[in-house]
C-alpha cells in the first residue's frame, strides 16, 4: 500500500523535531506557520499534476512505457496527497493529536523514476547505482522531498536548461543530488540556513524539506556545479538495500 503523507504526516514531523539536532526549531502554536504550510503543500501537488497532465496531453512528445508507468504512479500519489490535505484541513487542530505510526519504507528506484517524469525528457538526467536505487527509504517523505526539490529546480532554474537527478552510496549514507543549471544565490543560501521561515512563501518550499529531511536523520547541501550549475544533495542515513 502507499504511504499516506499528508498534512498530518508533515506536521507530526515538523513538531518532532528536536532543536538539539541543529538550527531547526518550528515556534510552539504557530497557527500563521501552519497555515502557511498548508498552503505551500497545497501548491506543490496541484504544480505537479498540472505539469503531469500537460505532458500527458503534448502530442509532440514521445512517451515511453516507463514514462507513462511513472506519471501515473505519481499523478496518484500526488491525487491521494491533495485529499490527505484536504481531510486534514478540515479536521483542524485534531490533526496534531494522535502519535504518528512508523514510515513505510520502499525502494529508492520507485521515487526517483516517479520525480524525474515531472521533468521533460530532452532537459532530464537520471542515473543512479543499482545499490543506491535499492535503499529502502521513507515512501512518503522521500518522495515530498524530491518532488519539492525538483519543482524548484523546474520553477527557478533556466527555462530550458537540464535537471538531474543522482543516487550513489557515499559512505555510511544516501546521497541523492538534484541539480539545475542555475546559480547559488545569497538568497538560497539564506534559505538554507534559516532557522524559521521568513513571513510569507519565500524560502518556506527548502525550509519544509529541510525539515522533512531531519526527521529522519539526513541534511541537505548545497553544492556550486562548474562550469555552471547547483546541486542540492539530501544525504540520509542508508538502511540495508532491498534485495
Amino acid at each position: 500500500m502507499r504511504a499516506r503523507h499528508g498534512l498530518r504526516g508533515l506536521l507530526r514531523g515538523l513538531r518532532q523535531i528536536e532543536p538539539a539536532s541543529g538550527d531547526l526549531r518550528l515556534p510552539e502554536a504557530d497557527s500563521e506557520l501552519l497555515l502557511r504550510v498548508l498552503c505551500h503543500e497545497f501548491r506543490t501537488p496541484i504544480s505537479t499534476l498540472t505539469s503531469l497532465t500537460r505532458t500527458l496531453a503534448d502530442e509532440r512528445r514521445e512517451l515511453t512505457g516507463a514514462d507513462r508507468r511513472a506519471i501515473t504512479e505519481l499523478a496518484r500519489d500526488q491525487a491521494v496527497h491533495l485529499q490527505t490535505l484536504l481531510r486534514d484541513a478540515t479536521a483542524g487542530t485534531g490533526a496534531l493529536a494522535s502519535a504518528p505510526g512508523p514510515e513505510p519504507v520502499v525502494p529508492l528506484a520507485g521515487i526517483l523514476r516517479e520525480a524525474a517524469a515531472l521533468v521533460p525528457a530532452g532537459r532530464r538526467r537520471a542515473r543512479a547505482t543499482r545499490r543506491a536505487a535499492s535503499c529502502p527509504v521513507p515512501g512518503g517523505r522521500t518522495r515530498q522531498v524530491l518532488v519539492n526539490l525538483v519543482e524548484n529546480a523546474l520553477r527557478h532554474g533556466p527555462a530550458q536548461g537540464q535537471v538531474g537527478l543522482y543516487a550513489a552510496l557515499r559512505g555510511p549514507g544516501l546521497s541523492i543530488l538534484v541539480t539545475d543549471e542555475g546559480r547559488v544565490d545569497d538568497a538560497l543560501l539564506a534559505a538554507l540556513r534559516r532557522p524559521v521561515p521568513t513571513v510569507g512563501m519565500s524560502g518556506l518550499g527548502l525550509w519544509i524539506v529541510r525539515q522533512l529531511v531531519a526527521t529522519d536523520g539526513g541534511t541537505l547541501r548545497v553544492h556550486r556545479l562548474r562550469p555552471r550549475g547547483v546541486a542540492l544533495e539530501v544525504l540520509l542515513p542508508a538502511a540495508r538495500p532491498v534485495a
